[in-house]
């Protein structure tokens, strides 16, 4: 049964309450049917997004924390409890939208929709993207000759394979794709073998060596004309937009091809396999695998290269490696605090011996707003000698 505005004023004065005091709507609410709730508390960003027609995805298998993605941004769900009820008010108007009317009414008749004693909230988390890479790996890519390629039982992903099973959103899975240097192959995307991977890569080197050219700019077409009767040609060009940037010039295709990543790569050929090298034999052998004309220096290795060895201290003159291998092929937990401890207890070491490598190295595994303190922590001691940094 709704009141009258007669009620709500009786109502009034026997509260002794005075209506000047008041604004002069009032809102008069019942009950309906009744349901629980479930809210979800929004940024505006977010809101706006709403309105505008896009959508929110809840990502998450059984065994894992849900998390919520938008676009371009993932967050992670909160239950927040909240010692008053709240009521679900549909078509209710705020004080503000009320003041915007030309003539507010003395009274609106409202009905509960539902209620609820708690209330999700978000917040901003690094996107999920371990299992991105660990998914891949599972099937890499050697070639369309491959044995592998015959398997029909094979594990392939599609966009929407991995929109299903990976906790982020779908601009930060395609941006990871491209740190993977992933590719998509009839529909599916790839990973391609490191060892064709260097193959792809020798190939157009040798070209470029042969016909003479500046790596600053290699043409697409002539590479394509060339290197199509020993690969696919969609492979070539992933090679060079691995290795290079894409520009046009003239209205024909070039790349320039990137001579960090390319030291980096044939570094990381080199190493690989190795079971014990000197430092200064490494360098040399290195900077004669790589094309002429391009320099080796440590600082091309900034970006983290993981080793595991028998001991925690790196010196100058000796790098024994058991195993090298890149930081995307380490398979870490989730958290800095995990990745740290798992870190050191495997018996990681960073390549560069002074500290400044290490700060250089753990800032690729800080989130946004850690600071790399947080990834090392107290329980982690660090020793700097004359040759070397112990941790």
């Amino acid at each position: 049964m709704s009141r009258t505005r007669a009620e709500v004023d009786a109502t009034l004065q026997a509260a002794k309450l005075r209506a000047s005091e008041l604004l002069p709507t009032a809102l008069s609410l019942r009950f309906g049917p009744g349901a629980q709730c479930c809210l979800l508390e929004l940024e505006p960003a977010l809101c706006r997004s709403l309105e505008a027609g896009h959508s929110l995805v809840i990502r998450g298998e059984k065994d894992e924390q849900a998390v919520l993605c938008s676009g371009d941004k993932t967050y992670e769900l909160k239950v927040a409890d909240t010692s008053n009820l709240l009521l679900c008010v549909p078509g209710c108007k705020t004080p503000e939208q009320l003041a915007r009317e030309a003539e507010p009414p003395d009274l609106i008749h409202a009905e509960i929709f539902g209620f609820a004693n708690n209330y999700w909230e978000l917040r901003r988390c690094r996107p999920k993207l371990q299992k991105l890479r660990r998914l891949l790996m599972k099937n890499t890519y050697e070639g369309p000759d491959s044995p592998k390629e015959m398997d029909s039982n094979r594990t392939t992903y599609t966009t929407e394979d991995l929109l299903d099973v990976i906790q982020a959103s779908k601009e930060e899975i395609m941006s990871h794709l491209q740190i993977l240097n992933a590719c998509e192959i009839g529909g599916y995307w790839r990973v391609l073998e490191f060892d064709y991977e260097m193959k792809l890569l020798n190939h157009v080197t040798q070209l470029v060596d042969s016909e003479s050219w500046s790596f600053s700019k290699v043409p697409l077409s002539v590479c394509l004309q060339e290197l199509g009767p020993l690969e696919p040609e969609e492979m070539i060009e992933h090679c060079l937009k691995c290795y290079g940037r894409k520009y046009v010039d003239e209205g024909e295709v070039y790349f320039e091809l990137s001579a960090d990543k390319i030291c980096r790569a044939t570094a990381q050929m080199l190493l690989q396999n190795a079971v014990k090298f000197n430092l200064a034999e490494f360098q040399a052998v290195w900077q004669q695998s790589v094309p002429e004309g391009m320099v080796t220096s440590l600082d091309q290795l900034k970006r983290p290269l993981w080793r595991e060895a028998d001991h925690r201290c790196l010196t100058h003159e000796i790098l024994t490696v058991l195993r090298a291998k890149w930081c995307e092929g380490v398979q870490l937990p989730k958290t800095p605090v995990l990745e740290q401890q798992s870190a050191w207890g495997r018996g990681f070491a960073f390549l560069f011996p002074a500290p400044e490598g290490l700060f250089s190295s753990a800032h690729w595994y800080c989130a946004k707003k850690d600071r790399i303190k947080c990834f090392l922590l107290s329980d982690v001691r660090a020793a700097v000698s004359r040759n070397s940094f112990c941790i």
